[in-house]
Order: C-alpha cells, then sequence, then structure tokens
C-alpha cells in the first residue's frame, strides 16, 4: 500500500472497508458537542497521525453525518489545511469532491469566490481542488465556474492538475456530452492527457 500511494508516511496494512467499520464503531462514543471542537478533534487526529490509516479516519470524522450541522463556512478552514498539509491524491481528491463540494451546493457565493481564488494560487493542490469540487454536481454544475478554475492551469506541465481538468470534463461529459465536446474542440491548448480524458466516453465532435 506504501510502495503504490508513493508514501513517505507509513501504512498499518489496513483495507479500507475495515478503516470505515472500525471509524463508525469508535465514533459511536464520540460527542458532537460543538462545531468548534469538531474541528480541533478532526485536526489533531489528522496532524497526530504517524499512518496514513489514521489521516483516514480524521477524514471519515469529518464526514460523519451527525456532524452536518457543522459543514458550514467555518469549516473552509480546516479543509485547507488538511488539503495544503496532505498534499497527495487519495487525500485531495476525497476531500474535495465530498467536503467542499457540499460547502458550494451550500453556499455557493463565497464557496465561488474561495475556488476562483484558490484556482489561481500558487499550492497545486488546492488548484487541483477547486477543479474537482463539481465531480459529482452533473447537470447543476456551474460550467462558467468551473472553466474559469480550469483557466490558471491549462497551460500547466503538472501531471495532477492536467489529470484533474481531464476528469472533470470526462465526469461532466456523463451529463452534458455536447459541451465537452465544444469546450475541447474551443481550447486547442489543452494537453493530450487533458483531451484524451475529457472524450475517453464521448469521442471528439462531428
Amino acid at each position: 500500500m506504501q510502495a503504490y500511494m508513493k508514501s513517505t508516511m507509513p501504512y498499518h496494512g489496513v483495507p479500507m472497508p475495515l478503516i470505515r467499520k472500525t471509524s463508525r464503531a469508535l465514533f459511536n462514543d464520540y460527542a458532537f458537542e460543538s462545531a468548534e471542537q469538531w474541528r480541533k478533534d478532526v485536526l489533531a487526529l489528522w496532524h497526530g497521525a504517524r499512518f496514513r490509516e489514521e489521516r483516514y479516519v480524521a477524514i471519515a470524522l469529518s464526514a460523519d453525518k451527525r456532524a452536518r450541522a457543522f459543514q458550514t463556512m467555518d469549516a473552509l478552514p480546516m479543509y485547507e489545511d488538511m488539503i495544503v498539509s496532505g498534499a497527495w491524491w487519495d487525500f485531495v481528491d476525497e476531500i474535495a469532491t465530498h467536503r467542499l463540494g457540499a460547502l458550494l451546493a451550500a453556499f455557493p457565493k463565497p464557496m465561488r469566490r474561495q475556488m476562483l481564488s484558490w484556482s489561481k494560487g500558487a499550492n497545486m493542490w488546492k488548484r487541483r481542488s477547486a477543479m474537482l469540487c463539481q465531480l459529482n454536481f452533473g447537470q447543476d454544475t456551474d460550467l462558467q465556474l468551473l472553466y474559469a478554475c480550469f483557466e490558471p492551469s491549462l497551460g500547466s506541465k503538472e501531471f495532477f492538475l492536467r489529470k484533474a481538468i481531464g476528469w472533470a470534463l470526462r465526469q461532466l461529459a456523463r451529463t452534458q456530452p455536447e459541451q465537452v465536446q465544444r469546450y475541447v474542440a474551443a481550447h486547442p491548448e489543452l494537453s493530450g492527457l487533458s483531451r484524451r480524458e475529457a472524450l475517453k466516453h464521448i469521442g471528439p465532435a462531428a
């Protein structure tokens, strides 16, 4: 597992289904008393982790249904911390697609501003997160926001950014294939990787 993930942080070797099951059992005794305490505890787990699975548990605590009322803009700095310090796709993609996506759906105006800002910043993982936060939105995707988040990274040589653009477009193609074909045709500067991923299941426009 450590070799596959190219991780400097070691693994216990616990498979993900068992991590989820164990986390649920542990959280039965956790008191969701306040949003502030929950954020502190999530980050304590995160930064105190010595093994990678412990960070998966921190992500699971952040996603617990009993913390639904805590998923406000006040939680964004916590997720930003986890994205920046985690700095690898297994952490970042889970937080971006589920936690940031939920915040964007609930608080579109402030989240839109934040994601636009992240997309232009120096941190690659925040850029990737801004591109992927609408991955599960389908027909409800804010295309203007999505394409604006792509724009600063269209010329990037960074694999994880090129892959994110392609992945986001490929997912969008599930519900809006013609939109994706038009976008790809209008942007010859897209990398080969992004283009292949975007058109993987739909092909180029006729």
